[in-house]
């Protein structure tokens, strides 16, 4: 299980999160097969009922779609709902964080602006 990076998040969110990426990044692309839940389970040597935890959530989400008898699928329009997902995650887990750091240290709005601009300079 030298995958797992969280130690304290239940690894069955660590595969979907997973498989999340790989959407994302265009690894799955929208209407093709995913690896079973035994694949999965046997690459990242955690037990199938885990895998299939991993899966099943993903499926519950609208991510991911079962055709009985074939497999699993990732959804036309997964992507896109990850995406927003993701951001709305990002907005709640850094910007508002950033925020209120930010005006504990009195630094106001315009200035936090300066500085994210010239964070973004520095990695060009």
């Amino acid at each position: 299980m030298g995958f797992i990076i969280d130690d304290s998040r239940p690894i069955f969110m660590q595969i979907a999160e997973r498989i999340e990426d790989d959407v994302i990044e265009g690894r799955l692309l929208e209407e093709s097969q995913v690896p079973s839940k035994i694949q999965i389970a046997t690459f990242y040597q955690i037990n199938p009922a885990t895998a299939a935890k991993g899966v099943s959530l993903l499926v519950d989400q609208g991510i991911l779609y079962k055709k009985r008898g074939i497999g699993i699928f990732v959804a036309t329009g997964a992507r896109t709902l990850l995406m927003e997902k993701r951001r709305e995650q990002f907005f709640e887990q850094y910007v508002v964080s950033m925020i209120q750091e930010a005006e504990k240290l009195g630094i106001t709005a315009e200035h936090l602006s300066e500085m994210i601009k010239r964070g973004a300079k520095r990695d060009e």
